[in-house]
């Protein structure tokens, strides 16, 4: 599935695309009006790591529920190593940790001059509505 943009709120992801292995991706960023930057911080606003979360859950979601709703119950080994700012241009990955499983490895990576470092990395737990665990 490949869909030109996703917009919520809070972000935009752009460019989504599920491979046939389940591996999904995205491009986007965080515009300065977005709420996750409210008071976070006046003057130096860095996107918390809730919404960096919340992207990589809206990209799950839209990508592999087709509309149906999906449930996040376990967030493990998430990793927080560079800060987002506002526009950053960012891509977003996630991708079952063995074919047909519930467990995503994800990453967030951000535009530094072309290079794409890892901004937030982890795995997630996601069961699609009418799946049991």
């Amino acid at each position: 599935m490949v869909e030109t943009a996703f917009r919520m709120s809070r972000h935009t992801l752009t460019h989504i695309h599920c491979s046939d292995s389940g591996e999904l991706t995205a491009e986007g960023s965080v515009p300065p009006d977005s709420p996750w930057f409210s008071g976070h911080f006046p003057n130096e606003p860095i996107l918390p790591g809730i919404a960096q979360l919340s992207m990589v859950f809206s990209l799950i979601r839209r990508a592999m529920a087709g509309g149906e709703d999906a449930r996040f119950t376990e967030i493990r080994r998430v990793r927080f190593k560079r800060i987002i700012r506002p526009d950053d241009p960012i891509r977003v990955h996630a991708a079952p940790v063995k074919p047909g499983s519930d467990v995503f490895a994800f990453r967030i990576m951000i535009d530094e001059d072309g290079l794409w470092p890892i901004a937030c990395s982890g795995h997630v737990t996601a069961i699609l509505s009418g799946r049991q665990s």
